[in-house]
């Protein structure tokens, strides 16, 4: 992916991070089910954010993800 890419897809996942939080926010209906688990979406956008945001660093040549290292 180029840094173009990983921006737009960082946007998008960002958009549905906050919309999903809105969403899970709303107080709930018994008369009306939810049909979808907006708490697990806002987990998973939130989880590809920082997937997408360690990519971008990849970019600039910042290493992540490096673990413990031995002498």
């Amino acid at each position: 992916m180029t840094i173009a890419q990983t921006l737009l897809a960082m946007g998008l996942t960002a958009a549905a991070f906050a919309y999903s939080a809105w969403r899970s926010g709303r107080p709930s209906n018994p008369l009306k089910p939810r049909m979808v688990p907006w708490m697990m979406v806002t987990i998973l956008a939130g989880a590809a954010f920082l997937f997408l945001l360690a990519h971008l660093f990849g970019h600039f040549g910042l290493e992540t993800g490096g673990g413990l290292r031995r002498l």
